[in-house]
Parts: structure tokens; sequence; C-alpha cells
């Protein structure tokens, strides 16, 4: 017992630890993260809602805990690397009074990120069982070079986001299963890009270049709550299936929008003249994250060979359009910038209109010898960025994961350790970007961006599970 206790206060340390150090993460089909475990990773994540093979099925479908025996717990990391580069050849942007910008081509705009995550689930006694989970759900990251061509559309894009899961499961003794938890998530994000203000001088009839270009930096932080439920029918000894749920929210991340050098007009007796000056104004960015539902089927054809398929339904329609909202009434920029996009509220707007989303995966587990198994996995993750609304910061389309895993098991002590490795291919994406207002309506001016991106991406986690 002594030990046992020892062993639960270093997994508690362990979980406090790795929420703290958990960094933002990498541009990604929507803005969910797949890599949230080693052993499922093996087989891109198919039938996971199917296969509880360890604590990690808090995750996947809670009701996977009534499946394992004893206190049990799972900790790991995932490194995602994605190249992410407009094609070398395309690449062009005009200001607002149609002159072209000039600048490269902003680099690779997604350095690598490591995503932990740990797990751990108790038997209370034969049909109950208790559980939680701490990991990164969603994520996003993209950092342009300073004189991108694309600047005034995107510079800097950030979102992280860490989430505390306690769930339960109960079950019949029969073959089926219950399950549900709460995912406490808190989110921070940072947007910036630079301001064109050329519309501005041409308005007031200012000569080209009086004004310099802003730039303008918002930041915010918030916490939602989603709720997830699952269901597990062993229907024989070879072959069960299972589905999860979880429900959608909205994250209102709370910040400031400061913008530099904002040009603010006055009129005395030489007539009109600016000064450009830093101003703030507190804001809210509205984030939807989307209902979800997945699929499972677990079928062990022989002794040694086991089979797994599923397939996950997210409803990101809910994305229809990334605001910057003012928590000011008659703010500095909302009171100039509101009014044209449609909503005196807004201080920037960006079209997304996202669509709702399948991802299917098959996958098989190689029991090789009592110890070692191999995996392998495929997926076909469906993008829901719109075509005509792809804009500079997520550039990102349909993609194909192709994964390679391993697992080595001592029965003695109960521990076990996976390693998994995987490749994302994607085709070329367009982006042709242009300001529309609230309607989807084309904004008064010339202001475009136009490129054509090149996307590759690998994958690689490491898992260790114990047994109590």
């Amino acid at each position: 017992m002594r030990n046992k206790k020892a062993n639960l206060y270093s997994a508690i340390r362990f979980a406090t630890l790795a929420a703290a150090a958990a960094p933002a993460s990498v541009l990604a089909g929507g803005f969910s993260l797949n890599e949230q475990s080693a052993s499922a990773m093996g087989v891109a994540n198919a039938g996971t809602a199917a296969n509880p093979e360890n604590a990690t099925t808090v995750f996947f479908n809670p009701a996977g805990m009534s499946q394992l025996s004893g206190t049990n717990m799972s900790f790991g990391a995932a490194v995602l690397d994605i190249d992410a580069e407009l094609k070398e050849g395309t690449g062009s942007a005009v200001r607002d009074d149609g002159r072209p910008v000039t600048g490269g081509n902003g680099g690779d705009i997604a350095d690598p990120a490591a995503l932990p995550n740990f797990y751990m689930t108790h038997e209370v006694n034969s049909w109950l069982d208790v559980g939680f989970g701490l990991h990164a759900p969603y994520g996003l990251a993209a950092d342009y070079e300073d004189d991108f061509k694309g600047r005034f559309f995107a510079d800097e894009t950030e979102l992280t986001a860490i989430a505390f899961s306690p769930s339960i499961a109960v079950n019949d003794g029969n073959g089926l299963s219950l399950g549900a938890g709460i995912n406490i998530i808190y989110a921070e994000g940072k947007l910036t890009k630079f301001q064109d203000y050329s519309g501005t001088e041409a308005r007031f009839g200012l000569p080209p270049g009086t004004l310099d270009d802003g730039y303008a930096d918002v930041e915010g932080d918030d916490v939602a709550l989603t709720f997830a439920f699952g269901m597990l029918w062993e229907l024989s000894e070879r072959t069960q299936f299972g589905i999860s749920a979880q429900t959608g929210a909205e994250l209102d991340l709370d910040g400031e929008a400061e913008i530099r050098d904002f040009p603010q007009g006055s009129l005395g007796a030489g007539g009109l003249t600016f000064s450009q000056s830093t101003v703030t104004e507190k804001a809210t960015v509205p984030l939807e994250i989307p209902e979800s539902i997945t699929f499972g089927a677990r079928h062990r054809i022989t002794d040694t060979v086991t089979l797994l398929a599923g397939a996950t339904w997210a409803k990101w329609s809910r994305f229809e359009a990334l605001d910057i909202v003012s928590r000011e009434d008659n703010g500095p920029v909302s009171s100039r910038t509101g009014p044209g996009l449609g909503d005196d509220r807004l201080i920037a707007h960006v079209s997304e209109n996202w669509k709702d989303t399948w991802q299917a995966n098959v996958g098989a587990i190689w029991q090789a010898t009592p110890e070692w198994a191999f995996k392998a996995g495929y997926a076909w993750d469906e993008s829901p960025v719109n075509d005509d609304f792809r804009t500079a910061r997520i550039p990102s389309g349909d993609r194909d994961w192709l994964t390679l895993g391993a697992q080595y098991a001592d029965a003695r002590s109960g521990w076990t350790v996976d390693v998994a490795a995987g490749v994302l291919l994607f085709d070329d994406q367009d982006v042709d970007e242009r300001n529309y207002d609230v309607n989807d309506e084309p904004m008064p001016g010339a202001a475009r961006y136009q490129g054509t991106y090149e996307l590759d991406a690998w994958s690689a986690g490491v898992q260790v599970s114990k047994s109590f």
C-alpha cells in the first residue's frame, strides 16, 4: 500500500508539471490534435472508442475504463512537426490602395511542438471505475517572418489549450459499459498582423507612404467546459463496438487589443492632420469548439491479429468567423472600424465559414510474442477549411495519416512502453484572401493576398503505462 501511495503521489506531481509545461501546438486539421496517445497513434487512432488498451481511454471513450483492472497510469509525449511554406514562385499581395506589397515568402511558419499527456484510472469495485486525464486537446501555432508578403493578413497565430478531464464508468457485468466525463479546458490565444493604412491615405488625399504601417497584437484567455459520454458493448470475446461523443462550447478569449501607430485625425486651422500612436482596447475573441461523435470497432480475427476501424464526425461549421469583439462602448478602434464591418462591436473580422468534417481510420495489431506487439494504421482526415475562404493563418487542407508502432509489455511488472511514428501527407493548398464584412461581402479597397502552400508533416510519440 505504501508503494502504491508513493506511485500515486508521483503520478499527480507529473500531471501537474505536464500541464504547466505544455507548449502551443501547431497547424492541424482545424485546431483539434490527434496526438493524444502513442498506443493509439500506432494504429492512426483506429477503433479507439472500442479498444481500451490503457488509461488513455479516459480521452477516447471513458466507458473503456470498465475493462481495466486495478489502478492504471499512462503518461507520455508526442512531437508534431509540420512544414508549411509558401510555394516557390507563388505569392503576391496588394495594399488597400492597389499598390503591390513587397517582401518574402514568410519562411516555414510552423515550428516543432511537444504535446505531453497523463491519464489515470482506478477500479473502485466490480461495477464502478473512475479516472482523469491531463492533455492538450486543441492547439494552433503559425508565425511568419516580418517581411512576409501577406503580413497585412497574418503574422503570428497561437492557441494553447490544456484540459483536465475527470471521468466515471459503470458496467452491468455482462459486457455493456457506460461512461461520462467533464473536460475543463483552459485556453489562451494570440493574434498579430501588420496594419495597412494606405486606404486611409487614399480616402483623405494623403500621398502614399505618409502614414507608417501599424501593428496589431491581440491576446486573451478563458476557461470552458465540455462533456464527454461513451458506451462500450462487448459482443463476444473477439468483437466489441464503442461510441463516444463530446459536446461543443464557446471560448471567449478575453484580453486586450493593442495597435501601434494607429492613425488619428484632427481638424485644425491648418486643415486635417494625422498623428499616430499606440492605442489599446479591451477585447474578446470568441472561438467555437465543435461537437463530435466517434464510432469504433475491434475484432480479433486470430489469437495474434486484431483489426480496428473507426470514424469521427465533428461539427466544425460552428466556426463561422474569427472576430475580435470590443468590450468597450465607443472604443478607440471599434468606433472607427466596426461600422464598416457591419457590426459596431467589431475591431476586426475574418470570414471562415468552416464545414463539418469526417475522419476515417483503419488499423491492425500483430501480437508477435507475449511481450511484443507491432501496429500499423491509416487515417483520412478531412479539413474543415472552406476552399473559398482559406486564409494565411490556417492554410490547411485534407490530409492522409500513415503510422507504425511497437509495444513492449512486461506482464510480471505491469509496465508497458509504446512508441509510434507517422507521416501526414497534404496536397498543395491555394489561398486567395480578401477582407470581408460580416455578410461575407468584399470590403471596399483592393487589399488581397494570393499564394500556394506546400505542406507535409511527421509525428512521433512515446508512452509509458503501468498497471498496479
